[in-house]
């Protein structure tokens, strides 16, 4: 029988509660896939099962002109902060005006939640207690973020996908995510991943939701 609505966002939240910290007092938690795989839906249902947890929205590091290479901004302004067990603060890009914001904070938490294409990227895992994958191919993902996104997106979407596909490429995430995350109708599966960092004890194996059969 498919388990009742919620069980695996809650069951994966008891988990993470459980972990170490990882950057300082935090228990940093990255969620990364392709573009339109669906991290932002999953990371808020995560983020309100974890009480409210802080999320740092990686569209809000990025830029046009830097679409992957914020790894220096994001580790100056929010991780280290996080690492010595202080507030964080960022400006967040407006990608309308095309220029950064005023500052915003990121208050430091028992667990913070950072999710974006290359959440999980090399120079950020030595900071993250866990890496979680949403497990959606390539093609499949963009095809909904173009969807998404409508016609007049298309040009961005095509500059996009090449600058994604170099990426992953040169620094891979998926190889590296300790879960991989699922979606299945309403619900979500979580299987360990890759990394194989899931304990015998930890029961994330199953569905979430009615429509839980992948």
């Amino acid at each position: 029988m498919p388990a009742p609505p919620g069980t695996v966002i809650h069951d994966l939240a008891r988990t993470l509660r459980r972990l170490p910290p990882s950057c300082g007092p935090v228990r940093l938690i990255a969620v990364d896939g392709h573009a339109g795989s669906g991290k932002t839906t999953f990371t808020g249902r995560l983020a309100a099962a974890l009480d409210g947890a802080p999320v740092l929205h990686l569209d809000d590091i990025a830029s046009h002109d830097e679409l992957f290479a914020w790894t220096r901004r994001l580790v100056g302004q929010v991780l280290e902060p996080l690492r010595h067990g202080e507030n964080a603060s960022y400006a967040p890009y407006d990608w309308t005006s095309r220029h950064f914001g005023a500052p915003r904070t990121l208050p430091t938490a028992p667990v913070v939640l950072v999710e974006g294409v290359g959440a999980g990227r090399r120079a950020i895992r030595p900071y993250l207690a866990r890496l979680l994958w949403m497990e959606l191919a390539d093609e499949e993902a963009w095809a909904r973020g173009r969807s998404r996104d409508g016609t007049e997106q298309s040009e961005f979407w095509a500059g996009w996908v090449r600058a994604e596909r170099r990426h992953f490429a040169a620094d891979p995430s998926r190889p590296f995510a300790d879960l991989l995350v699922r979606q299945c109708g309403t619900g979500y599966e979580v299987l360990p991943g890759p990394a194989g960092t899931v304990g015998s004890d930890q029961n994330l194996t199953h569905g979430d939701g009615p429509s839980a059969v992948c």
